[in-house]
């Protein structure tokens, strides 16, 4: 196997979206998503069962188009990388089987990921300078609000607080819901928020009060701010009075970055860590990237933020991350002692 530039392809299916991405050491050569999106829009929300069959169904296609994309095939491949946690179990679980049946038919070595991990690795695919540690990584998606202190990409990594009730990306969700807005909640509020004053309303910045600091200093809670906009919104109907959508919406969001972006420089400076990592598919948010550059800059911390199409779940950042993991020589998972951890803790890069 090559350890110095391995080609190394990575599958990625903890939710609703079927990455699969190839490498060459640090280079990109492929980064192709089936995403079930439309499918659970009908819900309002990620169905797990539909998730898994829609993974079943897209997976061998886009691992042909992977490998077209890069213009390689299987027997070129130094090794598969996979996510096996954290996310949906039977979504995980279909990625796993297929990944172990594609290291078996090709007696290729096969790295089974940290998902959360995953994300930060994203940024070793970026044609800026290489990622220094360490670094704190602010995590933000549907299903995971995260705030990391990577001393090691491949060997240390340190969970310094995450979500205590729903995810950032789940409370655009519900309050987009609310508003009467299409799923995803992130991209509407996004749209709706245009025109907005992020000012208008005084929404609840969750555990950034004193008393919530002491146990809770880099954790993170959207339940309260999601029932706050929903009490102010039932107030103003039941009042018999027009509710302001971008008001609102620019409201609401701003409670949230202020809060997400508020812990996370707050990390770096208690920490001495002059580096700030973003990632996951709500980075996506521009009013997220543009308050954490100011703060950042202001703070005079270095903010790093992939691109955008990798910022998502995707395989390329699980084939990343496995491609580190084996040009730090580090041993291949071992088939028979691995699978589908839903609850997998971030402190394990590699299972």
């Amino acid at each position: 196997m090559n350890r110095d530039a391995p080609l190394v392809l990575g599958i990625e299916t903890s939710c609703d979206e079927t990455g699969v991405g190839i490498v060459r050491g640090t280079d990109l050569l492929a980064n192709v998503i089936a995403s079930s999106m439309e499918e659970h829009a009908r819900y309002g929300g990620v169905v797990p069962e539909v998730a898994a069959r829609a993974h079943l169904e897209a997976l061998g296609p886009t691992i042909g188009a992977a490998l077209a994309e890069a213009d390689v095939e299987l027997a070129d491949l130094d090794a598969v990388a996979v996510t096996s946690g954290p996310g949906l179990a039977g979504a995980l679980m279909v990625g796993v089987g297929a990944a172990k049946a594609l290291a078996l038919a090709l007696d290729r070595p096969i790295y089974a990921v940290n998902h959360l991990v995953g994300h930060v690795g994203a940024d070793l695919l970026d044609d800026r300078a290489p990622l220094q540690t360490p670094t704190v990584a602010l995590l933000v998606s549907g299903g995971h609000t995260s705030l990391l202190l990577v001393r090691d990409l491949d060997a240390d990594v340190e969970l310094l607080g995450e979500t205590i009730d729903d995810a950032a990306g789940e409370a655009f969700d519900k309050v987009g819901r609310l508003l009467g807005l299409a799923y995803p909640g992130g991209p509407e509020i996004d749209r709706a928020a245009i025109g907005g004053d992020p000012a208008a309303i005084r929404f609840p910045r969750g555990l950034t009060q004193p008393k919530d600091l002491a146990a809770h200093r880099y954790d993170f809670s959207f339940s309260g701010l999601k029932t706050a906009v929903a009490r102010w919104v039932e107030q103003r109907e039941a009042a018999g009075e027009p509710v302001p959508l971008a008001d609102v919406a620019a409201s609401f969001r701003e409670a949230v970055v202020d809060v997400l972006v508020g812990k996370a420089i707050a990390a770096c400076t208690d920490l001495g860590v002059p580096r700030l990592l973003l990632g996951g598919g709500v980075v996506a948010n521009a009013r997220l990237r543009r308050v954490a550059e100011e703060r950042a800059d202001a703070a005079g911390i270095a903010l790093r933020v992939p691109p955008l199409s990798l910022c998502t779940d995707n395989g390329a950042m699980i084939a990343a991350l496995g491609s580190r993991l084996i040009m730090a020589g580090h041993a291949a998972s071992d088939l028979s002692s691995f699978g589908a951890d839903s609850t997998l803790p971030v402190t394990r890069i590699q299972v």
